[in-house]
């Protein structure tokens, strides 16, 4: 079973930037088909953030951060990264990577992933 191991977040600034990191241990992403950030705020529902097909490479965001932040992955380090720009006070919360294999329509649902990391908090202060 693949572990994830989330890191890379911290306390910054409105308009910092934040990179986060994905590592997996005890198996690989190419097991999967897709690995995915989503973001929880205590009392929300989780929100899907961005996600990346990990063969091909194909990404997709959400509205709220598409022209923020960017997904990509290193297949030789067996990573991925959410890079976030332009960081805004609604960023805020943990972030979590996770794998799995949704189809197409699917890929923002987090039931459709298996296995999750444990978390990194985003703080972003005005």
């Amino acid at each position: 079973q693949v572990q994830l191991v989330e890191s890379g977040g911290g306390l910054v600034q409105t308009g910092d930037s934040l990179r986060l990191s994905c590592r997996a241990s005890g198996g690989t992403f190419s097991s999967y088909g897709a690995v995915a950030w989503f973001r929880q705020i205590p009392g929300k529902d989780r929100e899907f953030v961005a996600a990346i097909n990990w063969r091909g490479g194909y990404s997709v965001s959400a509205d709220s951060v598409k022209d923020r932040f960017t997904v990509s992955r290193d297949t030789a380090e067996n990573m991925v990264f959410l890079q976030m720009n332009t960081l805004k006070s609604e960023d805020t919360a943990v972030y979590y990577c996770a794998v799995g294999s949704p189809g197409i329509s699917s890929v923002r649902d987090g039931n459709f992933y298996n296995t999750w990391g444990q978390g990194t908090q985003v703080t972003v202060s005005s």
